[in-house]
C-alpha cells in the first residue's frame, strides 16, 4: 500500500508516551503525556484516536510499547505487558485498550523494534538488509530488522538483559531487578544515576568512570556483531544520543576488541557501521507508524 492517506501510532515509553498522526512519514499531528498508570495511560490514548477517527480517520494503527510484551499471535495474552518492572503494569492489556472498537488494521511491536523499522524505511537504515536500533533510557533495549522485518519469535530481542564481561577494575554491582549487572543493570539512566551517586547528566564527560559505561556499551556492540552481522548499529535514546561522546569511545573499544577478527570492520567503516540514529528523538513515534504502515501493507 502507498504511503498516502493518515496512519495513526503510538509509542507508550516507560516515562512519557506520544500519540501521533502523521501522513506518510509526514506529521501531522502529535500528542504527548505522562506514562502513569494503565488505565489513565492507555485511556487517554485511546480518546485521542477516538478524536483523530472522528476527525481525520486513519487507514492503520501502530503501537509501539517498552516490554516485554507477549508478541506470539497464538498465546491467549497476545498483546499484552509480561513481567516488567515498571510498577503496575505487568499485564497490562495494551492492545486491548488501544485497538477497542476500531475496524482498521493494527500491529504491536516493541518501542525499539519500532525505531528500527523507521531508521530503515527513513533513517540511517536505508539500503541495509540488517539493523540494530539501541535505546539507552530508562531501562536499555534493542530492537533487530532483518529483511525489512523486526525480528522477533519465541519473544522479542531483550539485549538489554545479555550479561558481558566486564571492565578490570569496575566494581558497580548493577541496579537491575532481575539480573543484576546485565547490561540494563550497568548503564541505563537508573543504573548510572546509582554508579554515579546522582544525576548522571551533571557529570563531566572527564569522570573516568564513563571509561566503564564505554566499556559495557563496546560489549554490547561487538555482541551484536558477533550474533547479527547488523549492517548498521544505531545508539538511541535519551541518554545515548545526550553523551555522542560515549558512543565514540564503545565504537573505538569494538574496533579494538573485534576488529581483527571480523573482516567488515576496521576503524574506517566503524564510524558507519556504529552511530546515532538518523531520526533522532523522532525514531519513536515515526516507529509507530512504520508498524501502522506494514501493518496496512500486510492486508
Amino acid at each position: 500500500m502507498a504511503e498516502g492517506g493518515y496512519f495513526a501510532g503510538i509509542e507508550l515509553g516507560g516515562t512519557k508516551s506520544v500519540a501521533i498522526l502523521a501522513q506518510g512519514r509526514e506529521i501531522v499531528d502529535l500528542v504527548r503525556l505522562p506514562t502513569l498508570s494503565p488505565d489513565e495511560t492507555l485511556g487517554a490514548l485511546r480518546e485521542q484516536l477516538g478524536r483523530w477517527e472522528q476527525s481525520a480517520g486513519f487507514h492503520s494503527l501502530g503501537i509501539a510499547s517498552f516490554g516485554p510484551l507477549q508478541l506470539d499471535v497464538a498465546q491467549p495474552r497476545f498483546g499484552t505487558m509480561l513481567d516488567t518492572p515498571k510498577p503496575g503494569w505487568s499485564g497490562a492489556d495494551v492492545a486491548g485498550v488501544l485497538t477497542a472498537g476500531l475496524s482498521c488494521p493494527w500491529a504491536i511491536d516493541t518501542d525499539v523494534n519500532g525505531a528500527a523499522l523507521a531508521e530503515y524505511r527513513w533513517g540511517a537504515g536505508q539500503g541495509c538488509d540488517s539493523l540494530c536500533y539501541i535505546t539507552i533510557g530508562t531501562g536499555v533495549g534493542g530492537g533487530l530488522v532483518i529483511g525489512g522485518r523486526p525480528v522477533h519469535g519465541a519473544m522479542h530481542p531483550e539485549i538489554g538483559h545479555l550479561r558481558l564481561r566486564r571492565a578490570a577494575g569496575d566494581d558497580f554491582v548493577g541496579n537491575c531487578p532481575f539480573h543484576g549487572d546485565c547490561i540494563e543493570g550497568l548503564i541505563s539512566g537508573p543504573a548510572l544515576a546509582g554508579r554515579f551517586g546522582g544525576d548522571p547528566a551533571l557529570v563531566s564527560g572527564d569522570d573516568a568512570r564513563w571509561s566503564y559505561v564505554a566499556s559495557d556499551l563496546a560489549e554490547l556492540g561487538g555482541a551484536i556483531l558477533f550474533t547479527t552481522s547488523a549492517q548498521r548499529v544505531l545508539i538511541g535514546g535519551g541518554i545515548g544520543m545526550a553523551r555522542a561522546g560515549l558512543t565514540e569511545a564503545a565504537r573505538d573499544l569494538v574496533v579494538v576488541r573485534a576488529g581483527e577478527y571480523l573482516p567488515f570492520l576496521d576503524r574506517d567503516s566503524a564510524d558507519i557501521l556504529i552511530g546515532l540514529p538518523e531520526l533522532g528523538d523522532m525514531a519513536g513515534p515515526l516507529g509507530a507508524i512504520a508498524l501502522a504502515i506494514a501493518a496496512a501493507e500486510s492486508v
